[in-house]
């Protein structure tokens, strides 16, 4: 049997065990409680995101000039066919194909010798024509003796009046012979100057400066005037032809009026661009030089022919490009360059940096191209910020860090996914 003071220090124990525990558990409740906490803090600043960094150019409001683009067919500004004036065989070509050429150049000689030969026949007809006007001066000479010896003998008496009849007869027919002779050395004269002529033409020349091609025919063949035996075409300034239609014609028109100049008359200051077809920009402008007569009824476009200058001949005839040219001047057009335009199931969207550094997407309308430009015909004011880089990142609402820079610099940092 337990004493009453055994009784009474066991329950002591079993108190102390039992608050032990509970404190213990306490404690591991609000450990366990701050640790939840903590965690919760820590989801929440992790669904924060942060700024992301962007460039931004801002909407510009100014004076655009439009230009209309058209492909051009590249030709010779002068194109000379080079046909011999005379028959004969070709025996000697003067120059390499392809290489410049000047004016009144030989590029061909044919065989000069049966030319020659009608010279030299032509020279003998003359100095005999030459020696029967001699002869004819001669007697006339004579007559004119007799005729004015015999006229004061035939005034006295002293002499028939039928001899000196006969004296003016002498002297008539003597001038008629002298008349005669110098046509006659005339005639040989003219045919003396056509051999030499054709003496000449045996050496075929260029009567034009430019660039000679590849000859047609091949020396020791049989040519003739109807024979083309090679081409000349001067290439600096080249000409450029190109059509436009109605709308763009009078549109260039009234433009060219603008610029102080008439376009009909080909005395427009109108510059025009020339790009190439590996798509550099031609460094020369050009100018309209004409214009056809009349529309083209089938295709509702006009031709109009424009010079660039060609230092060095670079553009050859046959070459292809494209010309263009400004058209209109869109007054107070708000643009904004191309990569900050993207399209969205055929609506075109800018992202916009707002006030409150978050995006805002926004449907605008697009004018024509300008340049590097977009001309925005609603949706935007000036002074907006639209966004240009990062774009395939970018959400409604997202926060953002604007870094402005220029539309230039915009231009050259632009990376192959921006933009339209």
């Amino acid at each position: 049997m337990q004493s009453p003071v055994s009784t009474m220090t066991g329950s002591r124990n079993l108190q102390v065990i039992l608050q032990y525990a509970a404190s213990a558990a306490l404690a591991a409740l609000v450990s366990a409680g701050a640790a939840g906490c903590g965690s919760v803090e820590a989801k929440s600043a992790a669904a924060v995101p942060e700024p992301m960094p962007v460039s931004v150019v801002e909407v510009r409001q100014s004076n655009v000039a439009l230009s209309s683009n058209w492909v051009g067919t590249l030709d010779g500004f002068v194109n000379a066919q080079i046909q011999p004036q005379v028959s004969g065989y070709l025996i000697r070509q003067n120059y390499r194909e392809g290489a410049p050429v000047g004016k009144d150049q030989v590029l061909f000689q044919i065989d000069p010798r049966p030319f020659q030969a009608v010279v030299d026949q032509a020279q003998a007809q003359v100095a005999q024509a030459q020696g029967q006007l001699a002869e004819a001066q001669a007697q006339r000479g004579l007559a004119q003796i007799n005729l004015k010896r015999d006229t004061p003998l035939a005034q006295a008496r002293a002499i028939a009046q039928s001899q000196l009849d006969n004296d003016k007869q002498m002297a008539a027919q003597a001038d008629a012979a002298v008349a005669a002779a110098a046509g006659a050395v005339s005639a040989a004269q003219a045919a003396l100057t056509t051999a030499n002529l054709n003496l000449g033409f045996t050496q075929v020349r260029s009567l034009v400066g430019g660039v000679a091609g590849q000859a047609t025919t091949q020396v020791g063949n049989l040519v003739t005037p109807q024979s083309v035996l090679t081409s000349v075409s001067q290439l600096d300034p080249i000409k450029v032809y190109f059509s436009i239609s109605d709308a763009e014609y009078l549109a260039l028109t009234q433009r060219a009026h603008q610029a102080g100049g008439d376009l009909l008359s080909g005395h427009s200051d109108l510059p025009l661009t020339l790009t190439l077809a590996d798509g550099s920009a031609w460094p020369y402008k050009g100018r309209i030089v004409w214009v056809d007569r009349q529309m083209n009824q089938q295709t509702g476009a006009i031709r109009i022919a424009a010079t660039f200058p060609n230092p060095g001949d670079v553009l050859r005839p046959g070459q292809f490009g494209r010309v263009s040219a400004e058209t209109e001047i869109r007054q107070n057009a708000l643009v904004v360059p191309q990569m900050a335009v993207q399209e969205l199931q055929g609506i075109e969207q800018v992202y916009i940096a707002g006030p409150n550094r978050r995006v805002h997407v926004v449907n605008v309308t697009l004018g024509p191209q300008a340049g590097a430009d977009w001309i925005v015909s609603a949706g935007l004011r000036p002074g907006q910020l639209v966004i240009t880089s990062n774009l395939q990142k970018l959400r409604e609402g997202a926060p953002v860090s604007p870094h402005e820079i220029s539309a230039e610099a915009a231009i050259q940092t632009s990376s192959p996914t921006g933009g339209r």
